[in-house]
């Protein structure tokens, strides 16, 4: 059981790497840089299509990862 844990566990951390590189970037100019995205951060911007279904999928794939993490190291406390 645990090996299938372990095995599901690599296969979400790959597609979870995948998932966050495929988000667009949010710095456009050079200014970005400097001030760290803080505009963005206080800002009202909500995301919309694509970026937003990357984003929850970011999201549920690494709260399934963390589930299974503490799965794993719950069965094999026992």
């Amino acid at each position: 059981m645990s090996n299938i844990l372990v095995g599901i566990l690599v296969v979400l951390s790959i597609i979870i790497v995948i998932t966050i590189l495929m988000q667009p970037s949010k710095q456009n100019s050079a200014a970005s840089a400097f001030t760290g995205g803080a505009d963005q951060l206080f800002g009202k911007q909500k995301a919309r299509g694509f970026e937003a279904v990357m984003q929850r999928a970011t999201a549920v794939l690494t709260g399934v990862w963390l589930i299974i993490a503490f799965l794993i190291v719950f069965l094999s406390s026992k």
